[in-house]
This record gives C-alpha cells, structure tokens and sequence, in this order.
C-alpha cells in the first residue's frame, strides 16, 4: 500500500539576521525600477533616467541616515562595503604617512571585517583585537588602550573598525564614544552597521565616525546591494577598479533597480523604526523570560536589560543550552518548523565554532548549544509561543542525542 504523505509543520521564520523579508514598499521600488531601460552612466534620454533615479534614491537614504548624498556610496553589500572601508582606508592612509601601520578592532566582529584586517596583517600592519567585557560590550578604555599601545611602539592606528552591534549576541557597542576618542586622534573610524540600521536610531553626521557600512536585505530591501556611507573628505584606494564609478570609490554599472528597493527599504525601516522597535522588545523579552522559565538550564548570551534597547538589539535572542550540540538543536527545531540560526561562524554553508562566543569564553564552559532566535517585522505572538513550545520539546531530545554520541553529560 502506498505511503501516505506526512503533513510538514507550519514554518516560523526567525531568521531576521541572517535576511529578512522584502518590505512592500520595497518590493514595488525594485518591480517597478526593474522594467526600465538604461544604463546610469548613459547620456541619452534612457539613461538619463536612470540616473535620475539613482540620485534621488541616494539623497532619500541620505535624508533617512541624515548625511549628505554625497556621502553615499552603493556597493554590492555589507561584506564589500566593509572591505572597501577597511582595505581602502589602511592603503591611502599609509601611502600618505608609512609608520600608520596600526589597525585595532575587535574579536567579535563580522567576518567581513575580521578577514580584510587578518590581509592586512599579513602584509605588515600592526593589529590589535580587542576583546569584549563578558557582557558582549567593548570597553572603551580597552580600544583606547590598544590605540595608545600602538603609538607607544610607533606604529600609530590608521583605522579603528568596531561594528555598531553584534550580529550573534545582539549587544550594541560604544562606537560614538570610541570615534570621539580616534578621531581626535586623527585615526579614520569605521563601524559595520549592517544590523544596526534600520532597529536603531542612527544620524551618521552626529555618530562622529568616517565610514559606516549597510547592507539593504537586513533592513527590508533586496540582496545584493549595499551601502558604504563615507564623509566627504574620506581618503579611500578603492578596492574594485574599471570606469571611476562612485566618487572613483566603487567601479563597476550601478544596479538601478535594486538601488531603489534599496533606498525605499531605508525610509521604511527609519520611518517606522519607534514603533518597531518598541514591538520587537516585548516580543524579544517574551521569548527570553519564557525561555529562562523552561527549567532547562537556558542563559542569555550578552548583555540584556528587560524593555531596553540600549545595549541589545531589539529583535535578537541569543540562548546558550548546556549539554547538547548547537546544529542537532538547530536541525532539530527546523524539524518542528522553527527557522533559526545556531549563530555559529560559517564559511561557505560550513559550520563552525562562533568566534564571539569564544571571545566570551565560552570554550572551556564545556559543550553548549546554542540558538539564535532573531525578530522582525513579520513576527507575532504566537511565533513566540511555537519558539517556546519547540525549545521545550527539542532541548531533552538534543541533549539525549548528545548523551548517546558518548560525548557528554
């Protein structure tokens, strides 16, 4: 007799991190733009059009991030944005003073950063990571710590890189208060906000920092396009060379259509970021306190202020489950139709050990899985409610599994 089909559990998406879900407004800008004909940088009347489109797109992202449309540099997204900033920067500032060779970071940033800054230290720069409070907040005394080192060996900071929130454990760092610092210094300051825009409130003028990256399918827009915002007077080597594209910063023919998904994902995200945010922290403090009341052993990874969104992000739910393996909770969830992240590090669809959490010292904390639950616009209630009801039933299953395997309990 044939075997009857299984019914597939409904899908809870919460995934935001990793992208979340086209906005309407968005949507339509990028359906709209994609029936156009014309290159951006024709003359012609087609073109013409293009262009027009491209710069009013840029002074609408400008006008929602408060900087000058000039300052704005599309690119591909966040990772080459960051590269740009990182690569470009450290070239130009030490072709104009060759003892600028010092770079400080921090060990929990993004890969995007993180991996330019490990090319650039092969090449000779002088690095300093720093390390976070085990809260998941940098201190700045650490980062100027680490700035004074470097001109005490006479190797002063070309760059200061430290993204504006952790794209794992959700906690929101002090870059303002770190840029004020560099850059009286006159040490060029660049943050990844790649999950900070849109969830927090950001003018790029006031942020006292040189460059900030975005990425537009974080915030609601489509993939494939991002922005490097960068002051005026920014000295850059640019990374991707033919044709002078982009203040000569970013060569290569602008996406038109995705520029202007891009742009209306911005306003939207900045326009009704209040009220947003607001939801999202209920939602996120929901999930956390009833994840602490399932008697499971659950903790939160980073700092989390119950309704507060001044040192986490206020979509993101990062839980550290002792006793089990991170992909078998993960993989079991799925199975229950609960899209997550185990917020490891991966390379190329491979998993791996997250780097922030052994900046946090977990290593020697033993086996732990984790699970990372990230909140967006299209989460409710009761996606909260079936997170809650599928932790409670997947963590004793991970965790027999990992009994069984002879590696634990």
């Amino acid at each position: 007799m044939e075997e009857m089909p299984q019914p597939q559990p409904s899908r809870v998406y919460l995934d935001h991190a990793a992208t979340t879900p086209m906005v309407p407004a968005a949507l339509a800008a990028l359906t709209e733009a994609a029936g156009l004909a014309g290159n951006a940088s024709s003359l012609h009347g087609s073109g013409r059009r293009a262009r027009a489109l491209v710069e009013d797109s840029r002074e609408r992202i400008a006008a929602a991030l408060d900087a000058h449309p000039t300052e704005v540099v599309f690119t591909s997204g966040g990772t080459e944005a960051d590269n740009l900033a990182v690569l470009g920067t450290y070239a130009a500032r030490t072709r104009s003073d060759p003892l600028a060779r010092g770079v400080v970071s921090s060990t929990i940033e993004h890969h995007a950063v993180l991996e330019p800054v490990e090319v650039l230290e092969r090449r000779g720069a002088e690095v300093r990571l720093v390390a976070p409070e085990p809260s998941g907040i940098l201190s700045v005394e650490a980062v100027v710590e680490a700035i004074e080192d470097l001109e005490r060996m006479g190797t002063p900071a070309a760059l200061v890189s430290l993204m504006w929130a952790n794209n794992e454990i959700g906690t929101i760092q002090p870059v303002r208060e770190v840029a004020e610092v560099a850059r009286a210094r006159g040490i060029v300051v660049h943050t990844d906000a790649v999950q900070a825009a849109g969830p927090c409130p950001i003018s790029f003028t006031e942020s006292s920092v040189d460059l900030m990256a975005l990425s537009a399918h974080k915030l609601g827009g489509p993939m494939g396009i991002g922005v490097l915002l960068a002051v005026r007077d920014a000295t850059l080597e640019p990374v991707v060379h033919g044709g002078g594209h982009e203040r000569g910063l970013r060569s290569g023919t602008l996406p038109v259509a995705a520029i202007a998904g891009c742009a209306a994902a911005v306003e939207d995200a900045v326009r009704h970021r209040a009220e947003e945010s607001n939801r999202l922290i209920t939602l996120r403090d929901r999930l956390i306190e009833g994840a602490l009341a399932l008697d499971l052993g659950i903790t939160v990874g980073g700092s989390w202020t119950p309704g507060s969104a001044a040192d986490r992000l206020p979509g993101n739910v990062h839980l550290i489950v002792p006793r089990c393996e991170a992909d078998s909770l993960l993989f079991l969830l799925d199975s229950v139709g609960i899209e997550a992240s185990t917020g490891s590090a991966c390379q190329a669809g491979v998993p791996g050990r997250s780097h922030v959490l052994d900046a946090l010292g977990m290593a020697a904390a033993g086996q732990v899985g984790v699970v990372r639950f990230t909140l967006g616009r299209s989460s409710t209630a009761a996606d909260v409610v079936a997170a809650l009801a599928a932790l409670a039933s997947c963590v004793p299953r991970a965790r027999a599994a990992y009994a069984v395997g002879g590696v634990g309990a």
